[in-house]
């Protein structure tokens, strides 16, 4: 079992920026895949970026220029970078992992983009 846990998200103005961590624990796991998705109200949970053990990204259209990914493999953590930020960004991001071909979700944390 890996647990993901979130952090970071926030209120930010629109031009702002945020950063975001997720943790995962657990024992007997390799991660392969970590990477975010979000959320909006009334929306289906869309893709950001994700990147794979081997530094492998890919990222959404809509944030590209704006968004990084990052990983730190030993820590067991991913994060996402996000600038430039715009109020149709706002939404629940979610940390998912995959570990042996098991998907893993985080509980989410919100980011709100509003001036």
């Amino acid at each position: 079992q890996v647990q993901l846990v979130e952090s970071g998200g926030g209120l930010v103005q629109p031009g702002g920026s945020l950063r975001l961590s997720c943790a995962a624990s657990g024992s007997g796991f390799s991660i392969n895949a970590m990477g975010w998705y979000r959320q909006a109200p009334g929306k289906q949970r869309e893709l950001v970026a994700v990147r794979t053990r081997a530094g492998s990204t890919t990222y959404a259209d809509s944030v590209k220029g704006r968004f990084t990914i990052s990983r730190d493999n030993a820590k067991n953590m991913v994060y996402l970078q996000m600038s430039s930020l715009k109020p149709e960004d706002t939404a629940v991001y979610y940390c998912k992992a995959v570990a042996l071909s098991v998907y893993y979700w985080g509980q989410g944390t919100q980011v709100t983009v509003s001036s």
